[in-house]
């Protein structure tokens, strides 16, 4: 006999997949060239846009591993929500009107172009090496929300792992190869919504049907007392202040990162980032603070002093939303919040092979090897190194669960994001605060922070006496301050050409006088 819930579970998420691919055939419609297909002709929306970078910078992460870090740590995972909203308002308000004015002043569509046209470079190889470190990464960041989504289909349907994450490789690739980057913002809107909506009302609801007892500290502290310390839960005050700052500095990856910033290369005008910057701050601020809020009281209500937390809430916290979904909703809002979850992790993956299939078409196909070829003839050729390039990220994907079946995937996640994030966030932070910057010193930064991601995750982390707090404080800060550090002194070496500063200098003072 059909089980009636998993019918239900079924026909919601054919439902939203339906929503997804008439999506990516209305936006098919506004595909004339690679300008359309990677940036959406830069004519896009502030809410499309603000929802659409939200959605990216958060992926699954959001929904299962905030979720899981707030039942881990309690109160302290509070500090994730604080360091990833001054990075939103921080990004918005003070870079994203300079970026936008300065790639379209130099007719960029992919950040290599910006890179490559801001230094006025006579040669390919800021190109080259941005492009090959943004295929690298992307291609492990994908592959780890690939892998999220067969734990999703397992944990929440009851679907075999390798299936699940099949089927939603399928349902994103097909949008995307259908509709590009339109496909990916419009998309990302419907389901920032989604995840809007699910994760803010969520705890709203369970906190009406649970037994409050003396209270949310009190019962936190019934169970472990350490949960209800804000500044952390060690008693080594340094390992405390490595944690809180590794919490914090998650935010440090929304100022610059390629996947995000795309997003502000497409909006129509400078005007639409005022508008936008309110939506991206209060969906980051409630949505991350709802996370968090979930984790502590499934923390609550499924656990008891002295119990194995991950014993019972899975690794890392992972099973929290399932668990929470199953007991305290119906079973079409469960459902629902199965495509919620997809939605998270989907909004993620098509951003980033559309930015993949960028510096693979553009960047390295057309600008260095086929520069005679027009925009319009490689539309094509995108959609074909789209599909490479998810086909790899799967490859891998299957390759890491096979391997390694006991991972911590969050982690995994953290490192692509940590990895993106360090190696261009210092660069585009610089190009837009600093005329000093030059060609030499950003791929001096590239370099570093590329290097410091892989020494910081795989060598200082494995010291004898201080490698716990490497791995409390994770690999984006400190690698983020050494790639700024190089930067900024190979480029008093090697200083900037003086007509890239002039270049600069003018489009600034034609910002000032309008």
């Amino acid at each position: 006999m059909i089980d009636q819930e998993f019918v239900i579970k079924i026909s919601v998420l054919a439902l939203y997949v339906g929503v997804l691919f008439l999506i990516g055939i209305l936006a098919s419609r506004r595909i004339k060239g690679m300008s359309d297909y990677y940036v959406g002709g830069k004519n896009m929306g502030f809410w499309a846009v603000a929802f659409s970078a939200r959605a990216t910078g958060e992926s699954g992460w959001l929904l299962i591993g905030l979720t899981g870090m707030g039942a881990m740590a309690g109160y302290s995972s509070y500090w994730v929500v604080i360091g990833e909203l001054l990075g939103v308002f921080v990004s918005w308000q003070f870079m994203a009107k300079r970026f936008k004015r300065r790639s379209d002043n130099y007719g960029a569509i992919t950040i290599p172009d910006y890179l490559q046209s801001h230094f006025k470079s006579t040669t390919n190889t800021l190109r080259i090496i941005s492009a090959s470190i943004l295929v690298l990464f992307i291609v492990i960041y994908v592959a780890s929300q690939i892998d999220v989504t067969g734990l999703a289909f397992n944990s929440m349907l009851g679907i075999d792992y390798r299936l699940g994450a099949l089927i939603g490789f399928f349902i994103v690739i097909t949008y995307i190869f259908i509709g590009g980057f339109v496909a990916a913002v419009w998309s990302d809107l419907f389901q920032g919504l989604l995840m809007f909506f699910g994760l803010v009302l969520l705890p709203i609801v369970v906190w009406f049907s649970m037994d409050h007892g003396a209270g949310v500290t009190e019962g936190l502290k019934a169970i472990d007392p350490s949960l209800i310390q804000i500044m952390g839960r060690s008693e080594d005050p340094w390992m405390n202040l490595f944690t809180i700052l590794g919490f914090s500095m998650i935010g440090l990856g929304f100022l610059g990162s390629p996947q995000v910033y795309v997003r502000f290369m497409s909006i129509k005008n400078e005007q639409e980032i005022d508008k936008g910057k309110w939506v991206a701050v209060v969906f980051t601020l409630l949505t991350d603070a709802a996370a968090v809020t979930i984790g502590i009281l499934a923390r609550i209500y499924f656990t008891k002093n002295g119990q194995d937390p991950e014993a019972i809430l899975g690794n890392n916290g992972q099973d929290v939303l399932s668990m929470v979904t199953e007991s305290f909703l119906p079973t079409l809002l469960v459902a629902l919040f199965v495509a919620i979850v997809l939605s998270a992790i989907m909004s993620t993956i098509d951003s980033l092979l559309i930015l993949a299939s960028s510096a693979i078409t553009r960047d390295f196909y057309q600008k260095i090897f086929k520069p005679h070829l027009k925009d319009s003839e490689l539309t094509k050729i995108s959609r074909i190194s789209t599909i490479i390039m998810a086909f790899t990220a799967l490859i891998i994907a299957m390759i890491m669960n096979y391997v390694s079946p006991d991972r911590q995937i969050f982690w995994v996640i953290i490192f692509g994001w940590s990895g993106i994030a360090a190696t261009f966030c210092p660069v585009i932070i610089l190009t837009l605060f600093w005329k000093g910057y030059s060609e030499v010193g950003a791929i001096a930064s590239m370099i570093s922070g590329f290097v410091s991601v892989i020494l910081f995750n795989f060598v200082f982390k494995e010291l004898p006496t201080f490698g716990e707090y490497f791995v409390a404080l994770d690999v984006l800060a400190p690698s983020f301050l050494v790639a700024m550090i190089v930067g900024f002194f190979v480029s008093k070496i090697y200083p900037p050409r003086a007509e890239a500063i002039k270049m600069i200098a003018e489009i600034d003072d034609a910002a000032d006088e309008n």
